[in-house]
Parts: C-alpha cells; sequence; structure tokens
C-alpha cells in the first residue's frame, strides 16, 4: 500500500510539474480576407511559462514555408513554395511578412511553437486566409427608365467587376432592403486566366404608391466582398406628373356688375346692362329646353324683362 501511494504522489508531481510549466499560444492572427498585391502580418504570439524556446514554424496547406530557431545564425529559414514571398528582413519570432501576395497565397495557415529540452512540449494554432481580387469597375445599374407611373412594371440589374470571389450584390429600395421574392439571380459569369467572376442580380416588381416617398422612388445596388470591399451605386426616379382636373368655383356675385351661375357644371355669365338699363340677352343651355330673356318689343318700363321658352329639339 505504501508503494502505491508513492507512485501516486510522483504521479501527481509529473502532472503538476507539466500544468505549470505548460506553454500556450496567446494569439494566431491570420487575416480572413487580404487583397492581391498587398502584404499581409501572420502574427504568433506565445507565453513559455518559464520554458526555453526551441523554434517556431509556420505551414501553409500543410507544407512548412518559414522557421524560426533563436539559436541558429540567421535564426530565420525560408522554404520556397508558390504564393509565398517573405520579407525575411522584417521576420521574427512571433511574425512573417508576405510581401506581395498572388491568388495561390490563399490557404490555411498554422503556427506551432516548440519548448526546448526536457518537456519538448509543442502547441499549434491555424486560419484561413482568402486574396481577394478587388472589381475591376464599381456596380451599375442596367434597365431602369426616367419615370414610372403607378402599375408600371420595374425591370433592372445591378452587375459588378470582374473579380475574385464573386461580389456579393443587395438591392434597396428607398433605403430599405428589397424583398427576396423581388430578386432574380443569375449565375455568376467566369472569365479570364485567372478565372474572375462577374455577379449580376435583378430586381423586378410593379410600382405601387409605396414606392414613392415625395414623388421620388430611390433604387439603390450595394456591392461587398467581406470587409474589404463596399461600393454601391444609385438611381432616383421620378413619377409621372399627373394632369389634374379644372376645379370648378362658385362665387356669389356681390353686384351685378359679377354674376356667376353653374348649370350643369358649366358657367354662363351675365352681361352688364347697357347704357339704356336693358338686357341683351341671357342663353341658359339645358339639356332639352331653351330659355331665352329678351326685353319685350313694347317695353312697359325700364328694366322689365319677356321671357321666352321653346323645347330644343
Amino acid at each position: 500500500m505504501h508503494k502505491m501511494w508513492c507512485w501516486l504522489a510522483v504521479l501527481h508531481l509529473f502532472v503538476l510539474y507539466d500544468f505549470v510549466l505548460c506553454i500556450t499560444l496567446t494569439e494566431v492572427r491570420v487575416p480572413k480576407h487580404t487583397i492581391r498585391g498587398h502584404a499581409v502580418k501572420l502574427e504568433c504570439h506565445y507565453d513559455m511559462e518559464g520554458e526555453a524556446l526551441y523554434s517556431v514554424k509556420w505551414y501553409k496547406d500543410g507544407r512548412e514555408f518559414y522557421r524560426y530557431v533563436p539559436r541558429d545564425d540567421p535564426p530565420g529559414s525560408v522554404f520556397p513554395q508558390p504564393g509565398i514571398a517573405i520579407d525575411l528582413a522584417n521576420a521574427t519570432s512571433e511574425q512573417v511578412i508576405l510581401d506581395p501576395l498572388d491568388l495561390s497565397s490563399s490557404g490555411k495557415y498554422r503556427c506551432e511553437v516548440s519548448a526546448e529540452a526536457p518537456s519538448f512540449q509543442t502547441v499549434s494554432d491555424h486560419g484561413e486566409m482568402m486574396v481577394v481580387v478587388l472589381p475591376d469597375q464599381d456596380p451599375y445599374i442596367t434597365g431602369g427608365k426616367p419615370r414610372y407611373q403607378i402599375g408600371d412594371p420595374v425591370r433592372v440589374n445591378c452587375t459588378s467587376g470582374r473579380s475574385k470571389p464573386a461580389v456579393h450584390l443587395t438591392w434597396y429600395i428607398n433605403g430599405d432592403p428589397a424583398d427576396k421574392s423581388l430578386l432574380k439571380h443569375y449565375e455568376p459569369r467566369i472569365s479570364g486566366v485567372d478565372r474572375l467572376e462577374t455577379s449580376i442580380l435583378g430586381l423586378e416588381f410593379r410600382v405601387k404608391p409605396k414606392h414613392f416617398k415625395h414623388g421620388d422612388m430611390k433604387l439603390k445596388c450595394l456591392a461587398t466582398i467581406s470587409t474589404v470591399y463596399w461600393k454601391s451605386n444609385e438611381e432616383s426616379v421620378e413619377g409621372e406628373k399627373l394632369q389634374k382636373a379644372p376645379t370648378l368655383e362658385s362665387r356669389r356675385a356681390v353686384s351685378a356688375d359679377s354674376r356667376a351661375d353653374r348649370v350643369q357644371g358649366k358657367f354662363v355669365r351675365a352681361q352688364p346692362p347697357t347704357q339704356e338699363g336693358l338686357w341683351q340677352g341671357l342663353i341658359c343651355i339645358f339639356p332639352s329646353i331653351h330659355f331665352s330673356l329678351q326685353p319685350p318689343r313694347a317695353a312697359v318700363g325700364r328694366g322689365s324683362l319677356a321671357t321666352h321658352c321653346r323645347h330644343r329639339n
């Protein structure tokens, strides 16, 4: 029994020693998206917990491309492979700069840190990086009209420039994302030796009153690639100006010189009296009857009127 306890104590010491002196990776930085032709810094930060550093190694897709060994002279070594161009003058145990980047630089990057004897502990972590080819032109809108009326069909397309990966396109109507049911998707067009992609997204709907704000309708297309590219194009279209029907206004005369009566939607203005004070005539038109107000042949007195009515065929 005593012997068993001794072995347990020794095992406990080994476990405790391993726990206390375990090296750790505090951070591995591998940007998710980078731009072709630019430089990128890969970082590997660690805590040796009192251990001596033996080596730091970097791998791309499982193949070693950089090694840092403090006791070597020089400490840094490069192992060439496609897509890897190292700025060795600025490489350290905690960073590697790749410059310039090309499409073959995309891949899985892993940092591995090892301690000296006797523990020879090794820890590693990784990150994925994609090299982006930015579009060769901003997004543009085709198929639009300068004016729309309620009920008109809208059929427009937004097209991006050639890029890799394909640009993500989003439509907005008056600042709000367009409903998915209004979108028409197309397969990206692939072209060139680098197989760059052109994105196209359609927008189709019928104009409703809600689509106009202050007489205008704004259609915007947004093109993005992660956080490295963000461009938009917007068009503002007007609603057709409708001709207003003439307004009929009824005004009561305040004097004999300005008198207007409305008869079935038509105005007939009375003529002012002549110097003799006699009416020249007032014609009122009804659907089937014609009235004529004229002075009698033998006027009884000034201002007298006689009414003659005849049926109108």
